[in-house]
């Protein structure tokens, strides 16, 4: 049974958030990826979309997601299930942490056509 140690998570800093990687293909996992997320006060992220569900579980703070049109707000002790190939911004104006899990090696797209793996999920 592999084991990830807090020395072993991987921190990916973008300039909206921060992702620490506790599971994912590259630590290990055959299929699922999962990260904490943290969003100080303010930030917002790029509207994009990812070819896999997400689960997000909020532990502290609100998040706002854009989702397809719809806003929804999830806050502490909510659990926010976002799914695949929806279009989706997302926000913390108080800021936000939350665990999110989705399937390993996941892509994101970006409104202008790009497409890449989402780097914490690999």
């Amino acid at each position: 049974m592999p084991l990830v140690t807090a020395a072993q998570a991987v921190v990916h800093e973008t300039p909206n958030a921060v992702m620490t990687t506790v599971a994912s293909p590259s630590l290990g996992a055959a299929q699922l990826a999962a990260w904490e997320l943290h969003m100080r006060p303010g930030q917002r992220g790029p509207q994009h979309t990812t070819d896999a569900e997400q689960v997000w579980v909020v532990l502290a703070g609100a998040v706002e997601i854009e989702l397809d049109g719809e806003r929804l707000v999830a806050g502490a002790g909510d659990t926010a299930i976002v799914p695949a190939g929806a279009v989706r911004t997302v926000a913390a104006p108080d800021g936000v942490r939350a665990l999110v899990a989705t399937t390993g090696g996941a892509l994101v797209r970006t409104v202008d056509g790009g497409e890449r793996p989402l780097p914490w999920a690999a």
